[in-house]
């Protein structure tokens, strides 16, 4: 399953259940109401509960927890490991069993439930100018810092450029408009040989990060409403509708399906692709040549943005030192040079020049699409706790709208009817 689909099914279970009154701390005895203990004085131990490290990188988890150590000769730092599909059903069970870990990981998608339910504490005299602005200010409210982002990564637009020579069509640029992207696709589409010219899922992830392309909100100001039936969100909508059956397959043809465009884009067979810079090891070996770009847009572009991070326990009773952790794991030369090296996601920060050896890690060649990205970020909506059913809501009209059996007008605002409900 790739990341875009996990982190659409997130939502419910990350927050129901979250309770103050069984939040706890989970520093060992011995650090009492003592946050930062000195090189002298009775070691801290703090919990750290994570899903990041899992499936491959528990090994540079350790490296930077063991160089965190090294820096704060009074703190240790106790480390539980979750695989992600299981990570926030234990998260809501440590919430409400009062077991919750010093510090933890969250998603950007739940930010908001937690902090609202008052399980973050406010961190205090952090220094947010070393992270990505849109980042860190994704996990502040009201202007306070109640989690600190820990790696990022987005979408692009990959390109088989075997393909793309053997039409004549000039690759992507950082310059392509969707009337760009839509006349490279129409001339690439070969539907006797089963090529297809663009790949782009109908769904919830790539719909508000289209909307926001055409210049739109999803959401109003406020967060209480849909804002997506309008003239921008019906764009959108068409944007993605539209290309099923010309440039790219339909359900009935297998889109939508589990790993369908990425056996597609591997078969040669796919020539753009909308999807994560997750994807890059997957085709380092590929049997054709390929690349990425900047995705495109229609009046404006607008990458989409998933990030960690990690938040301290509001009832921790060692927040001084889970705080200095949480610092060290989220901007320390330690976590960047190791994060870089494993290719474990990006970090944070707002230095491109510390993430200059990214550039130069291999395939694809152009990962400085990746940086220049960021320019321009679309972050998921903050749909709070009934999250899941909105993103079901809107998942199921396009998909209606997709089969033809809704006008994609018809679709947008049954959509956003049921997304004006839930948010009630």
């Amino acid at each position: 399953m790739s990341r875009m689909t996990q982190l659409a099914r997130v939502g419910l279970v990350a927050v129901l259940g979250l309770s103050l009154t069984a939040c706890s701390g989970g520093g060992e005895p011995g650090g009492g109401a003592s946050s930062g203990a000195s090189a002298t004085s009775t070691p801290v131990t703090i919990t750290y509960s994570n899903f990041i490290s899992n499936g491959g990188n528990e090994a540079n988890l350790a490296a930077i927890v063991s160089a965190f150590e090294t820096a704060n000769p009074g703190i240790k730092v106790e480390v539980k490991t979750l695989p992600y599909a299981d990570y926030f059903t234990a998260l809501q069970t440590d919430v409400a069993g009062g077991t919750t870990a010093d510090v933890f990981d969250i998603e950007y998608a739940n930010y908001a439930a937690y902090q609202a339910n008052g399980v973050l504490a406010a961190l205090e005299g952090v220094d947010t100018a070393v992270y990505q602005k849109n980042l860190a200010d994704a996990y502040a409210t009201g202007g306070t810092q109640y989690a600190l982002p820990s790696s990022f990564s987005n979408v692009v637009l990959f390109y088989n450029k075997t393909l793309f020579d053997a039409a004549g069509v000039g690759y992507p640029t950082a310059s392509w408009t969707w009337a760009d992207e839509q006349a490279a696709a129409e001339k690439l589409t070969d539907t006797a040989k089963g090529v297809w010219g663009d790949y782009q899922p109908i769904s919830y992830n790539e719909y508000y990060k289209v909307v926001a392309q055409t210049g739109g909100q999803f959401l109003s100001a406020d967060g209480k409403s849909a804002a997506f039936n309008s003239p921008e969100g019906i764009k959108a909508a068409k944007w993605l509708v539209d290309k099923s059956g010309q440039t790219m397959p339909t359900a009935a043809q297998g889109a939508g399906t589990a790993d369908f465009d990425s056996n597609l884009f591997k078969d040669g067979k796919l020539a753009m692709w909308h999807t994560g810079i997750w994807m890059f090891g997957a085709y380092a070996n590929a049997s054709f040549d390929w690349d990425i770009a900047v995705e495109p847009g229609d009046t404006t572009h607008a990458s989409a943005m998933f990030s960690n991070a990690l938040a301290v326990s509001a009832n921790s009773k060692n927040k001084e030192a889970a705080q200095k952790w949480a610092v060290f794991m989220s901007s320390s030369q330690a976590m960047v040079d190791t994060r870089l090296k494993a290719g474990w996601e990006l970090p944070p920060i707002a230095d491109k020049a510390a993430l200059s050896s990214y550039l130069t890690a291999g395939k694809p060649a152009n990962r400085q699409a990746v940086l220049d990205s960021l320019d321009a970020v679309a972050l998921a909506p903050s749909l709070g706790e009934n999250q899941a059913e909105m993103q079901d809501a809107v998942n199921g009209q396009l998909t209606e709208a997709a089969a033809g059996r809704k006008t994609v007008e018809d679709a947008v605002k049954a959509a956003a009817d049921k997304v004006d409900a839930l948010l009630k």
